[in-house]
């Protein structure tokens, strides 16, 4: 990653600070010792590598965004953007599951929880002494979270949760979740809430693992709730007040998956330009060949146009200010890039690059995610659309 920003007053300036230089180098050096030796095996085996997440968590990695008085690293989402891409770049599914971890579980407790609640869950998730979990989606509520059916009942002071959550990262293996559950009418923004889970709460259990086509190390599963009970101390924020919060943290969660994608393509990139180096055809590298260095000229182009968007969203992020349209735009252009830069990084490799002896053929694999997760690409241009209209 060759162009990003810091906040200054007055915009963004270009060239990376001291401190995204120490975290990019950090990042690729932890990747060569205990990543890079293990990233088939766990594919195949569709392997979740806590104790990994643990390592990244001495690193100050799994709480990048938490103050240091709860235990985290303190820093902005500039450094943030450069922690995850430097992480994808090497295994896209390693970099999914620490964003996840990062904005959405934790990231909820950090912006809309209490005190007490900050006190007692920060720490622990700062430190990946707790991997963590958040329950939005359902299997007939994707992108129509408002008519989840996971309900929560008040009983004296508890609250009972019931139902089930689909394509929860961390699902069976997060000893603690932020889940979204129904407290009022069926398709009322104002009627669901947030609550705090932890594993081994009777009634909680993990349910079934997807066996999916890519991002095969972040593990993806039901939650599931049976007469579930828990304190009611474990709301988070207001009744009513959870689908608002839910919105807010994806705000910021689009720029985890943006700079999943940046990574994901920019790993695909190298790979493909190394390769067109060393491969050589009619007497020469294939880099020589105007078709492929089109190729790789234009897949260079859209992603440091997609890192541009990502960065502006990060410093807007920083600021405060409402990033609702630039964390959408940032989330679908660099997504859709991706995907295209790993299908051509596929086809300069050829029939190698169909291969699993070759990093491309897993890069095409989990970038699909991306434009999936935490909105769909359709989901985007409506949230880009309706602003832009107003």
């Amino acid at each position: 990653m060759e162009l990003t920003a810091d906040t200054m007053e007055g915009g963004i300036s270009f060239g990376m600070t001291e401190t995204q230089k120490m975290i990019a180098e950090t990042v690729k050096d932890f990747c060569a010792q205990h990543i890079t030796p293990n990233i088939m095996e766990w594919d195949e085996a569709q392997t979740f590598p806590k104790e990994v997440f643990q390592k990244l968590g001495e690193l100050g990695l799994m709480g990048v965004l938490v103050p240091e008085e709860y235990g985290g690293a303190g820093l902005t989402y500039t450094e943030y953007v450069t922690a995850i891409t430097e992480l994808s770049r090497v295994d896209p599914s390693i970099g999914l599951s620490m964003a996840a971890h990062n904005s959405l579980c934790t990231g909820h407790i950090l912006q809309f929880g209490n005190e007490e609640q900050k006190k007692k869950y920060l720490p622990k998730l700062a430190t990946a002494e707790w991997i963590g979990a958040w329950g939005l989606t359902e299997a007939n509520t994707g992108s129509d979270a408002m008519r989840m059916k996971v309900t929560a009942k008040k009983d004296g002071d508890h609250w009972v949760l019931n139902g089930a959550k689909n394509w929860i990262t961390h699902g069976i293996t997060g000893d603690v979740a932020v889940v979204l559950a129904r407290t009022g009418e069926l398709l009322d923004s104002h009627g669901i809430s947030a609550f705090i889970v932890e594993r081994g709460t009777p009634g909680f259990s993990g349910g079934k693992k997807e066996n999916k086509l890519g991002m095969r190390a972040s593990e993806t599963a039901e939650m599931i709730f049976d007469n579930c009970r828990i304190p009611a101390e474990n709301l988070i924020g207001e009744e009513g007040d959870g689908f608002i919060q839910a919105m807010k943290v994806l705000d910021g969660g689009r720029i985890s998956i943006a700079s999943l994608s940046l990574g994901t393509g920019f790993g695909a990139l190298d790979a493909a330009t190394k390769y067109s180096k060393e491969r050589e055809q009619f007497g020469k590298p294939i880099s020589q060949f105007q078709a492929i260095a089109f190729k790789l000229a234009d897949m260079a182009t859209e992603l440091e146009a997609a890192e541009l968007l990502t960065l502006k969203a990060a410093d807007m992020k920083n600021k405060g200010m409402k990033i609702t349209t630039e964390g959408a735009m940032a989330k679908l252009y660099a997504s859709e890039v991706a995907v295209r830069v790993c299908n051509e990084a596929v086809q300069i490799f050829g029939g190698y690059g169909f291969t699993k002896d070759f990093p491309v053929e897993k890069f095409y694999r989990d970038v699909k995610l991306c434009t999936i997760g935490e909105g769909t690409s359709e989901i985007q241009k409506l949230v880009i659309s309706n602003n832009i209209m107003k």
